[in-house]
């Protein structure tokens, strides 16, 4: 199949599925989700990914129908009827379907599951990125991977609307994180990204990149930094799951970073590695 959708259970293709009014994801965005990539059928760092969809949903008490391994099996058998060797695989729970209220629904209404899956090229080279920044108006639950992400569709098309690729948020001078990734930076050496308290999510390509400034014996400083220390930083690292490590060169139509290559390249070698390592 070149997409594949799944909704409790029925498979087709993507463009053919439909879902009922009732769903509470359509009145409320009542739900949470997550997201990974794919290579010669394997899900890269799937536990991970599994274990913060689980805790997402649990923040907001939401029950869903499947265990963690019932949930990686189903995600790693639908990867293999996709024709595509590299492909992005997305998944989400809804509190369930029934009549609006705001209230939750009885114990009878069990949860939703959604699954899609559709083939994508990931870009192995790494690109110089130009970022905006944005107060950040979101709620502040921004742990939990919510479906309610206007505010983030909003800075994105900003971004795109100034001819840059991503929208830094701050509140008041700290910076927390982009609208569909994690911003952090390095100076002197040091490595320094926001704490995962409630107004970042802890993403997991952050995870991965705390992880080899370890092996490679390079200080990490996980508190909260401010725009001033953004704008003065050697290098402004961006990363998703999608993007291991990119690095910006303008933000606000302003230069920065530039200034630790070696260190970057050595990251993002790292990262693309263990990518490749671990889906081959």
């Amino acid at each position: 199949m070149k997409t594949l959708g799944y909704y409790n259970g029925k498979y087709d293709l993507i463009e053919n599925m439909t879902i009922p009014m009732n769903d509470r994801a359509c009145y409320f965005g009542d739900g949470v989700y997550d997201a990974a990539f794919s290579r010669n059928n394997v899900i890269f760092a799937l536990d991970e990914h599994i274990d913060r969809f689980f805790n997402s949903a649990g923040l907001l008490r939401i029950k869903i129908p499947y265990t963690k391994d019932e949930l990686k099996t189903l995600l790693i058998d639908m990867v293999k009827k996709v024709d595509a060797v590299e492909q992005f695989v997305y998944w989400q729970v809804t509190r369930g379907t029934a009549m609006r209220d705001h209230v939750f629904p009885g114990d009878d209404v069990k949860a939703n599951i959604w699954i899609t899956l559709e083939p994508w090229n990931i870009e192995y080279k790494q690109q110089k990125l130009k970022l905006i920044t944005l107060e950040d108006t979101r709620f502040l639950h921004c742990n939990i991977k919510t479906l309610n992400l206007l505010p983030n569709v909003m800075a994105a098309q900003k971004a795109k609307e100034s001819n840059c690729q991503e929208t830094v948020f701050h509140r008041g001078d700290r910076v927390t994180e982009c609208a569909h990734s994690n911003v952090s930076i390095i100076k002197d050496g040091i490595f320094k990204t926001a704490p995962t308290d409630n107004l970042i999510l802890p993403g997991i390509a952050r995870a991965h990149i705390i992880k080899m400034c370890k092996r490679f014996g390079i200080p990490v400083d996980e508190t909260p930094f401010v725009l001033r220390e953004l704008m003065d930083a050697d290098e402004v690292i961006v990363t998703s799951s999608g993007d291991f490590c990119m690095t910006a060169c303008e933000i606000d139509g302003k230069p920065v970073g530039g200034k630790a290559p070696e260190i970057v390249e050595k990251l993002q070698n790292a990262l693309v590695d263990e990518f490749l390592e671990e889906t081959k």
